[in-house]
């Protein structure tokens, strides 16, 4: 039988969770609590409100975002800085997972999901979780000295890209123009690596969802390999250009929301008609860069949508219009993303259909190639290792390659 390290991982967790349970939640009357405090003061926290049981166990609560004119809500997003006592042993459990997507009630949470734990916010360890019956998360955690942070998945916040956005400013080929403004004022961008005349052009945007950090880690692996000076990236940036919008939801990744923006507005909805520029300045923001860059001969020939979900698929977009050009292309940038990355898990069905998406929106009314990527939020079939900043940046650098085969065909 093959060794499957992954499942052995899970089995010891989960028999070490259910020891530590027992101890924490056993008969043990008003057990005192080393906890200080769960401080959401930090960037990107989650809203949540906390108490301690008295068997010590830390009760978390997760607060819902929710979507304008809809009963959807959702939470998925975990982020917060556990203060206690050096060396307190703490079990927590966290609460409100019943979401409602689309109208139907679901759960972001299986027997896969996992977390990740930090001492300094910056380096982090995935850390196993426990599913519960009433779908719950419960952790056990050692607190070593006296702060601990706690998180979904690794972080990307409006700081880290304000790092890059500086670090990258200057650079030969690369232009940053603000588009518009999020419901708080928070400036969006359209960052642009290589020429706008280049013969192919391909649109990447990141973080429609704020609790989906994986796409503005790719787009982060992305832009910094084609910003190195050497003989690939010349060939890449010679048939191609890439716009990158590197985080759509900025007042939600600031506040710590899991999927809407500051007035309900599911920024990977509605692409079906205009964006109401009110309710929806991010979205309006978007379309009205694309309508002036599609006047001037210069508009994206593709855009691939990047999230995290509990599968890893690229959506393809089926919307009632004449699909047989646009599916032969899907077939070929999943056989590009198939060879030069680490994806492996596939397109969806000939059956899916996500009306209103922008993959849906964009392909329907303004001709674009447009697609939803998935990144898998528990597991890496293609690395056969868990999600990572390091992962993703590495399958950002990986698209660079997969990019260049897509639009072979087309190459001037």
């Amino acid at each position: 039988m093959r060794y499957d390290r992954r499942n052995a991982w899970w089995q010891r967790s989960a028999l070490s969770v259910f020891l530590l349970g027992v101890t924490a939640c056993g008969q043990t009357g008003d057990a005192p609590s080393r906890l200080a405090y769960i401080n959401t003061s930090c960037e990107n926290a989650s809203p949540l409100y906390w108490e301690t049981d008295p068997n010590g166990v830390v009760h978390i609560h997760l607060v819902y975002d929710q979507e304008r004119s809809s009963p959807n809500r959702a939470n998925g997003h975990w982020l917060f800085e556990i203060q206690a006592t050096s060396g307190a042993e703490l079990t927590l459990v966290l609460h409100n997972f019943d979401n409602v997507w689309n109208g139907k009630k679901g759960s972001p949470l299986d027997n896969r999901t996992i977390g990740f734990l930090s001492e300094d916010a910056k380096t982090w360890r995935v850390v196993p979780l426990e599913t519960t019956k009433d779908n719950c998360l419960r952790f056990r955690v050692t607190v070593r000295t006296g702060s601990l942070f706690a998180a979904r998945l690794e972080p990307y916040r409006l700081s880290d890209l304000e790092r890059l956005k500086e670090r990258i400013q200057g650079k030969p080929h690369v232009d940053i123009t603000t588009i518009g403004r999020t419901v708080e004022g928070r400036e969006l961008e359209i960052i642009r690596i290589g020429r706008p005349g280049a013969p192919n052009r391909v649109l990447l945007r990141a973080r429609a969802h704020p609790w989906e950090p994986g796409g503005s880690w790719v787009v982060r692996g992305l832009i910094e390999r084609l910003l190195r000076d050497d003989e690939d990236t010349r060939r890449c940036l010679g048939r191609y250009c890439v716009y990158v919008m590197p985080m759509a939801n900025k007042d939600g990744v600031a506040r710590g929301g899991t999927r809407f923006n500051l007035l309900g507005a599911d920024l990977n909805r509605k692409w079906d008609q205009p964006p109401d520029p009110v309710t929806n300045p991010e979205n309006h923001a978007l379309e009205t860069w694309l309508k002036s860059t599609v006047s001037k001969g210069q508009g994206p020939q593709l855009m691939i949508d990047l999230h995290n979900d509990n599968s890893g698929k690229l959506h393809v977009s089926r919307p009632d219009i004449d699909l047989e050009d646009y599916l032969a292309k899907m077939k070929r940038l999943e056989a590009a993303l198939r060879k030069h990355t680490w994806f492996t898990e596939g397109s969806t069905t000939a059956s899916f259909r996500n009306p209103g998406s922008i993959g849906e929106g964009l392909l329907e009314r303004f001709g674009i190639d447009a697609c939803v990527l998935e990144l898998n939020a528990n597991w890496i079939a293609g690395l056969d290792d868990y999600p990572s900043a390091r992962n993703w940046e590495l399958f950002g650098a990986q698209l660079c390659e997969a990019l260049y085969h897509y639009f072979e065909d087309r190459a001037s």
